[in-house]
């Protein structure tokens, strides 16, 4: 599908943006007195820059330079009527309404590298800001900035053999997305052709010489691109975790986005190991090393702010596993009411890490949130009065702040020995990172006893839970007693987004699910749910927000832990002094619109 009328005009883009409300009259007609004048140093400036890098590549193209509305628009900078800086996706999603075509924003994740890159070459797509999206057949869907650029259009179509169905996407989008996908496919496909093209087994000479190859595969350059294009493009979209995962012919590598994971590319078995290789080199491990098991860190920047990226390493059947965990620093403030605390657990949270002693436990599954609270609470308490020492398996995020070390068992330095260790080092706060076994538990009890606040986390499903669990690994009852000041649970509920949700009411059915945990009322319940979007991928979801079981411990809990009540009894007596359980806690974020019900029902039980 093409476009069935001429050209458009900068004039014409303002009145749309005029009538649109994005730009008001007066400063419209400013930028239509003033885009000769833009043109011409718009010009000037891409023909210095075409000049520059002709002289180191070679003689630039004599082919004048093309500068469409929205381009020359853009370069003024201009805001809307409020003082907001124009939306490039809204300028081109009118510019679509005025040629007659659909505006599509681009998503990475839904698109075929492999067939994006294969279609023509870098250098055709980037000239003429054209980008292959899918082929469906009988035509190719191809986006682009110009419907109106002839030649471009007839070369492509003759590139793939169809014809061309043209959407229109905004010129960042199209030539981000280019530099993302040729330059990771090509360094990629460069990658894999140096260290193919040296091994022969027919040549023993070059036999040996690959055995000395390891240093060169991780210093290589195009595996160094490889490596730098695979985290920026984990870093632009928002992933928490990066798997690269060797299978027999291939590798995958898949971004867990919002909690989910999604494939996002793939990668010959030799540019696998050579990437597995350069990775390792960066987080300091060592690359001799294939069998066992490895942890290490990578502290990068993307977008001026600093980022930490947590490596393991695992054997795996096809070769190494590698895992990596982003973390944002900026995602831990000291600011404890942007954890997304209720008014009444939030209150509470500050009087527990107040205090001057006990043990206050976070406890959850893997990957809910449990570091960014304690981090977010240690970050709050770091005061140059206070010594804060941290004993983690690995150091996930580095404070200067705080006194951070690692245990390390290959030299007998486990949680239980390190804390021995830390008693002496005169700390007034101690965070563990697990309490796994009856010596860490007791040398943290002992921590509490003689005046030190100590924070820790267990794996248990909710937070009563977590005193069964210390006594089921043998710490007297008595001693938890006096030494226990709160426990708390969290999960992370996926956030309805904001940019496509729409309220609803629940059905009766809809209503019996939530059984109790819903308040008393006759009336309609609404909700909101995300219908899906370019913004949140079609998921409905955009982000993750905390739920949290917060409860003290009180005279009543502790007679209950002295007479080793289970859990169960706890639970109850934490609820009659006003505890919500994880599913209250999920039920109100479902009321107040930020959840969903299907994300509510997944994350917690009736039981919880």
């Amino acid at each position: 599908m093409t476009s069935t009328r001429g050209p458009v005009t900068f004039e014409e883009l303002l009145g749309w943006l005029v009538r649109d409300g994005q730009l008001g009259q007066d400063r419209a007609q400013e930028l239509y007195e003033q885009k000769d004048r833009q043109h011409a140093r718009l010009q000037a400036e891409q023909q210095r820059a075409a000049a520059g890098a002709g002289g180191a590549n070679g003689p630039r193209s004599s082919e004048p330079t093309t500068i469409g509305p929205i381009e020359l628009l853009m370069s003024f900078g201009a805001t809307d009527p409020r003082g907001r800086p124009l939306s490039e996706d809204r300028v081109t999603e009118l510019y679509a309404k005025i040629v007659g075509l659909t505006y599509v924003k681009l998503d990475p994740l839904k698109l075929d590298a492999a067939f994006v890159t294969s279609a023509w070459s870098r250098a055709f797509a980037r000239k003429h800001t054209m980008l292959a999206l899918s082929d469906h057949g009988g035509h190719v869907r191809v986006a682009t900035l110009d419907p109106f650029d002839g030649w471009g259009v007839e070369t492509a179509e003759r590139s793939v053999g169809k014809k061309l169905e043209l959407v229109i996407a905004s010129r960042s989008d199209i030539q981000r997305l280019i530099t993302e996908f040729y330059g990771f496919r090509r360094s990629v496909k460069s990658a894999e052709d140096k260290l193919s093209s040296g091994i022969d087994i027919g040549n023993l000479e070059q036999l040996v010489r690959m055995k000395t190859s390891q240093e060169l595969e991780a210093s290589d350059e195009h595996v160094v691109h490889t490596v730098e294009y695979l985290m920026m493009y984990a870093f632009q979209q928002r992933a928490s975790d990066i798997h690269i995962e060797p299978k027999r012919d291939e590798a995958t590598v898949r971004f867990r986005i919002d909690g989910a994971l999604h494939e996002v590319n793939r990668i010959p078995p030799v540019v696998h190991k050579a990437v597995v290789n350069r990775i390792k080199t960066l987080a300091r491990l060592d690359i001799g090393e294939k069998r066992r098991p490895q942890d290490g860190r990578i502290k990068t920047e993307f977008d001026g702010k600093a980022v930490e990226l947590r490596v393991s390493t695992l054997a795996v059947a096809f070769g190494e596993k590698v895992v990596m965990r982003i973390f944002d620093p900026e995602i831990v403030h000291d600011d404890l009411g942007k954890l997304g605390f209720d008014p009444r657990e939030l209150a509470l949270f500050a009087k527990l890490i107040a205090r001057p002693h006990g043990i206050v436990l976070v406890t959850g599954p893997t990957g809910s949130g449990k570091t960014t609270t304690l981090y977010t609470a240690l970050r709050r308490l770091a005061t140059d009065d206070v010594n804060i020492t941290t004993i983690e398996d690995p150091i996930e995020m580095v404070f200067e702040r705080i006194n951070q070390t690692a245990v390390n068992p290959a030299v007998g330095l486990g949680f239980a020995e390190t804390l021995r260790t830390l008693l002496r080092q005169d700390p007034d706060i101690i965070m563990v990172g697990e309490i796994r076994d009856l010596d860490t538990a007791r040398h943290a009890i002992q921590a509490a006893l003689t005046g030190h606040l100590v924070f820790s986390t267990l794996h248990t499903n909710d937070a009563a839970g977590a005193i069964t669990r210390l006594l089921d690994l043998g710490a007297e009852h008595f001693l938890l007693a006096s030494t226990l000041s709160g426990l708390m649970a969290q999960r992370l509920l996926r956030k309805v987004c904001a940019y496509c949700a729409a309220p609803r009411e629940l059905t009766a059915s809809e209503r019996d699910l939530l059984g109790p945990a819903l308040p008393a009322t006759s009336g309609p319940i609404v909700v909101r749910e995300g219908a899906g979007c370019v913004e949140c991928r079609q998921s409905g979801y955009f982000g993750r927000i905390a739920i949290y079981e917060l409860f003290e411990i009180s005279d009543a809990v502790r007679r209950l832990v002295m007479k080793r009540a289970d859990a169960t009894l706890i639970k109850a007596e934490a609820r009659r002094e006003g505890m919500l359980t994880l599913r209250e806690a999920a039920v109100r974020k479902l009321l107040a619109g930020e959840t969903s019900l299907e994300e509510v029902l997944a994350v917690t039980h009736p039981d919880d």
